[in-house]
């Protein structure tokens, strides 16, 4: 839509992961101005990951508007941003619950949801959300750690938050996992994201199946290229400079073009949608 800006863009480069919304030109529009609920997901629990920055924090103001209270999953340093996300929540009538911590850790992936069962007595939604990534140019640049710290924080943590949390979820419950155009496109300067995000897709998949017969749901969002603090904290100059242009809509989605998807396969409305993939990507066909 022609509201939405087009690279290219003059945004500092941030050095620290996953970044701050305040340091970004242009700002995201996490839809503050332009969504409407419409009591969707009235008297529904979440619980969002990366909640306080980029697309969980549009989905975070989206499930509020819609009716639900919302547990906020974000690593300590991001807490300016995750009181300006619960703010929004809590001038939509919700509650709002602030959960720092390195949901790489398993420790953490249990108090968030120990304390989200204390705080509202059940989840609802879990939307596994949050991400690591960074650029790089070879193989050889890639090291153990940081394969294994992309691998523990991205699909890692989904594993073990959805095994905490469906025994707390009532039947019609909604497990939505954030993957990537990258699952199906992999590349090559994002290898062990893209192979992070190939595995989520494939376990939430089995996931479908598996708890069918419980009534719980479990599907996956596929966003392209979304203008959000973890691209000019984890991407070159150039490549930030120009984030979005060689798609078919010659720019990048902002996260409240992807709040409606979530808002659907957290919703009733999609109680016969399960192991599907909700693509999001500016025109790029996904398989």
């Amino acid at each position: 839509m022609s509201r939405y800006p087009k690279p290219p863009f003059d945004t500092p480069l941030q050095k620290h992961i996953p970044g701050q919304t305040s340091e970004m030109t242009p700002k995201p529009d996490h839809g503050e101005q332009t969504y409407v609920g419409n009591g969707r997901l009235r008297g529904k629990t979440a619980i969002i990951t990366g909640g306080d920055s980029g697309i969980g924090r549009a989905v975070a103001i989206a499930f509020a508007r819609e009716g639900a209270d919302v547990a906020l999953s974000f690593l300590p340093e991001e807490m300016d941003d995750a009181r300006e996300t619960a703010a929004w929540v809590e001038k939509a009538g919700r509650k709002a619950l602030l959960l720092p911590g390195d949901i790489k850790e398993r420790f953490v992936c249990k108090e968030i949801v120990d304390k989200t069962v204390a705080e509202f007595g059940k989840v609802d939604v879990l939307v596994n959300n949050a991400a690591f990534q960074i650029e790089r140019e070879s193989l050889e640049d890639v090291s153990e750690d940081e394969w294994d710290l992309t691998f523990d924080t991205n699909s890692g943590a989904v594993f073990r938050l959805s095994r905490l949390v469906v025994p707390h979820m009532p039947e019609g419950g909604s497990l939505i996992h954030t993957v990537s155009v990258n699952a199906d496109r992999p590349k090559p300067k994002l290898l062990a994201y893209s192979a992070t995000k190939s595995a989520i897709l494939n376990f939430s998949g089995g996931l479908a199946e598996l708890l069918a017969e419980q009534g719980i749901r479990s599907n996956t969002v596929a966003p392209g290229p979304i203008w959000t603090p973890l691209i000019p904290a984890t991407m070159g100059g150039e490549h930030v400079r120009n984030f979005g242009a060689d798609g078919p809509m010659k720019r990048p989605g902002q996260p409240a073009e992807l709040a409606g998807a979530y808002v659907f396969l957290a919703s009733d409305e999609a109680s016969y949608v399960s192991g599907a993939n909700i693509a999001v990507t500016g025109g790029v066909p996904v398989i």
